[in-house]
């Protein structure tokens, strides 16, 4: 079973390659050396499965950032900030104070605490958008807000993706599917704001 999870992974899910434009790559991606021990980062590094969690490269600095995560495969798995004290060897997002995520069982979690329970529940090819402005942080799904804002989140905070049980996530950061809130932006380096 495992196998074919990881096989899933890096194959994409058996679907075609298509023949895509070079461009810059993004210097921003899941961060190999802030992942749980079980994690497997692929696809230049916006491609998450295994067991455990990622945090990307890159804190979000700016005022107003955003991403977007596509539910490649259902199973366990969660999204949403963290600090690098979290612990990244737990597939329950938000179980620690350290940590605020919107989990596969639709409940928002912080701190072992259940923050909000949203009403739609999310499905395989979904995707789940993230906004963070320093004062809240809200989800969207598939380009629609899920009205759940989180608050009192403090530290220096970086996205964050759970998975287990076959769960694979994709990471997105630009060329989103779905339009940013009003002025939000994808997630820049510190040096870039400059």
């Amino acid at each position: 079973m495992m196998f074919c999870c990881l096989r899933n992974c890096f194959d994409g899910l058996g679907f075609a390659a298509t023949q895509t434009p070079k461009r810059e790559p993004n210097p921003i991606s899941l961060d190999t050396s802030y992942m749980g021990h079980e994690v497997v980062i692929v696809k230049n590094g916006l491609r998450v499965c295994g067991r455990g969690g990622a945090l990307t490269n890159a804190p979000l600095v700016q005022n107003k950032s955003y991403f977007e995560i596509k539910i490649q495969q259902g199973g366990i798995w969660a999204i949403g900030l963290a600090t690098r004290s979290t612990d990244l060897n737990i597939t329950i997002g938000g179980n620690d104070k350290e940590s605020w995520a919107l989990n596969y069982d639709s409940i928002i979690r912080h701190n072992q605490q259940e923050i909000h329970k949203i009403q739609s529940s999310v499905q395989e090819g979904d995707i789940i958008g993230v906004s963070y402005d320093h004062i809240e942080l809200n989800f969207y799904l598939n380009g629609k807000p899920i009205g759940a804002p989180v608050m009192g989140i403090k530290g220096t905070v970086y996205p964050v993706l759970y998975v287990d049980d076959g769960a694979i996530l994709d990471l997105i950061l630009d060329n989103f599917i779905h339009p940013p809130p009003t002025g939000f932006e994808k997630i820049m380096l510190e040096q870039s704001l400059l």
